[in-house]
């Protein structure tokens, strides 16, 4: 039963369309995921679907019992009411049902208590139970904790939070309400690494239905099962889940671009033939499909992103041996002295992808500043390897100048021409005048795109990157992963980004109680391993003590999950590269069709421009066929 529809749904400011004529509905249970790129309007389609804004055109309908929540990127909850307190008015009727418990108990115990009372309250305490009253409480604290709340904050009046942390409060408030809708945009902004996990498997659970915009792929993979696409001002939808959406989408891409293609051949060969009898003997004939081709309704040709080209290498070989940290105590040394963290003496081999995870407020940040040298490390040291750069890319782009234009500062960064600025910016999809934009004038995801651009004028062998896909959509975001993956050197990656982690990651760091924990494998694996260690807890908090073979037997275990993750891993890393060569040899059979008419066409610009796109897709095509026979 649908219990939202969007009919014919537009949105212009002044004369600028954002998007139109969409359709589409949400029905009870629906679980949706919306994506697309920055400034598609998705925001927007989710404040129209609350009711907070009127679309110009068209009209929504909502269902009579429709409960609406929607969580925006940052919201402006100002009230003075203690985090705990706000918390309660979720549950406000419950907490009436309990006041008016607490009267009648202490009427109870009076001679001339009325008899119908306690009918009354055993009607009442019922419906209490009923309704959750006993758990109520520790619900508000269960969820508290897992968004990433001390139980200190519970005191501490909303108006007094950061930004962030009132996202979080609010975004609490509306999974304690439980609305039958509820639209979240870019709910895990403000989540560390164990509040995005805490929330995905909150929603897991979820009733009602939900619409998420998300830049997790992860997230979306685990909890959507459907797809909305809003880009280029229309709305497109998909059945499954992230994954899903990506195959289907590959596929309707080239069956349009077929048509499309088709549709241009009959119609050049309907105006060659009105052109030639259009005057003779068969120009009766000319008339009419002159008609019928004006009547036609035309194929629009397939719209598709522009990408970005994130060609990370290095020149520069390191030595075995990377970096070290011997001793190393990071954090502040004030007055007064604060320390974040220590560490372990660890060593990173050339080619090791390490991941490093944590709560917010733990350390990551510092530690990687520390290891560039961007700030003192209270004791220890930190040693890098023979013939090893750092390129390193800051978390909110710092290193970048407000003040120069986009390619001031990629020509600060090295010694280039400003026709080669111009090509990389354009393949950071800078073009035109964009390039004398000011660097404090962009948006959080073009500022990342300079910033990566900066990154690949380096020639670093040692990447650390600080939250790279932060204001990146998740096309950016794959292509990035894409660089990562084939990039020759070593990688220090800073990220709540867990598919990044999970397909990069040869080992993670993970910092716990201040300390430096180091785990050999993947994040996957990572994540086995602390489940395994949870069950293994006693009540009391005590591993069990362990039984004559039982090491020997428990590591035998842990291999064989490792070699059964490894080979899922290896498995759906296989699938994925086979669905994506499907997709690409689609595109290059109508590549060649479009090159053979541009050719008898003797169209030359367009031979060129068709002939490099056709190398770009053999030759990717020829790394996915490698790599998918590696694997198989």
């Amino acid at each position: 039963m649908s219990i939202v529809t969007l009919e014919d749904i537009g949105k212009y400011y002044g004369a600028k369309e954002i998007f139109a004529g969409l359709r589409a509905q949400i029905s009870r249970g629906d679980r949706i995921g919306l994506v697309g790129p920055n400034g598609a309007g998705k925001s927007t389609l989710l404040r129209i679907i609350a009711g907070q804004e009127e679309p110009t055109a068209g009209r929504v309908l909502r269902a009579l019992d429709l409960r609406t929540a929607y969580l925006p990127q940052l919201a402006d909850w100002q009230v003075d009411q203690p985090l705990y307190d706000a918390m309660q008015e979720a549950f406000a009727e419950l907490r009436a049902v309990q006041l008016r418990l607490r009267q009648i108990e202490a009427e109870l115990g009076r001679p001339d208590c009325p008899a119908d009372l306690l009918e009354e309250y055993g009607a009442l305490q019922a419906r209490f139970e009923s309704a959750g009253g006993f758990t109520y409480e520790a619900r508000i604290s269960a969820v508290l904790l897992g968004l990433g709340f001390s139980r200190q904050d519970f005191s501490r009046p909303i108006a007094q939070l950061s930004g962030g942390q009132r996202t979080r409060a609010l975004l609490a408030r509306y999974l304690l309400e439980e609305p039958n809708l509820l639209l979240l945009d870019e709910p895990t902004n403000h989540l560390d690494l164990a509040g995005v996990e805490w929330l995905e498997d909150h929603l897991q659970q979820w009733k009602g239905s939900f619409i998420i915009v998300a830049h997790d792929r992860r997230l979306l993979d685990r909890l959507v099962t459907r797809m909305w696409e809003l880009s280029f001002g229309r709305l497109e939808t998909y059945d499954g889940n992230y994954s899903r959406y990506m195959v289907q989408r590959a596929e309707r891409l080239a069956r349009r671009q077929a048509e499309f293609e088709a549709q241009q051949e009959l119609i050049a060969r309907t105006e060659a033939f009105i052109q030639r009898y259009k005057a003779g003997q068969r120009a009766r004939e000319a008339r009419g499909r002159l008609r019928r081709l004006e009547r036609l309704e035309r194929v629009d040709a397939p719209a598709e992103l522009r990408r970005l080209h994130l060609p990370l290498h290095t020149e520069l070989r390191s030595g075995d041996i990377v970096l070290q940290l011997r001793g190393l105590r990071v954090g502040f040394a004030g007055p007064p002295r604060t320390e974040l963290l220590h560490c372990p003496d660890v060593v990173v081999q050339r080619g090791e992808r390490v991941a490093i995870l944590g709560p917010n407020g733990a350390g990551k940040t510092t530690l990687v500043r520390t290891i560039v040298g961007e700030h003192p490390p209270l004791a220890g040291e930190v040693l890098l390897g023979a013939n090893v750069r750092i390129g390193y890319l800051a978390q909110a782009h710092a290193g970048l100048n407000p003040e120069r234009t986009l390619l001031e500062e990629l020509i600060s960064t090295a010694d280039i021409t400003l026709q080669r600025a111009r090509d990389l910016l354009g393949q950071m999809l800078f073009s035109g005048d964009e390039v004398y934009k000011r660097v404090g004038q962009l948006s959080g995801g073009e500022r990342s795109r300079v910033a990566l651009a900066k990154l690949m004028l380096a020639g670093a062998n040692l990447l650390v990157l600080d939250e790279p896909t932060n204001h990146l959509d998740l096309d950016a975001q794959e292509q990035l992963e894409q660089a990562l993956e084939h990039f020759p050197g070593t990688l220090l990656l800073v990220t709540h980004d867990r598919a990044l982690v999970d397909n990069l990651a040869t080992q993670v760091w993970v910092i716990q109680d201040s300390t430096l924990q180091v785990f050999q494998g993947t994040y996957s694996e990572y994540l086995e391993s602390r489940q395994a260690r949870q069950l293994l807890q006693s009540p009391a908090g005590k591993e069990p003590a362990a039984r004559p073979g039982q090491d020997e037997r428990e590591a035998q275990r842990r291999a064989q999950r490792r070699q059964q993750l490894e080979a899922r891993r290896r498995q759906e890393r296989a699938n994925a590269l086979e669905a994506e060569a499907q997709a690409l040899e689609e595109q290059i059979h109508l590549l060649e069709r479009r090159l053979e008419a541009a050719s008898l066409a003797g169209q030359v610009e367009e031979l060129y421009r068709l002939g490099q796109e056709y190398q770009e897709l053999k030759a990717r095509l020829d790394q996915v066929l490698e790599e998918w026979a590696e694997l198989a």
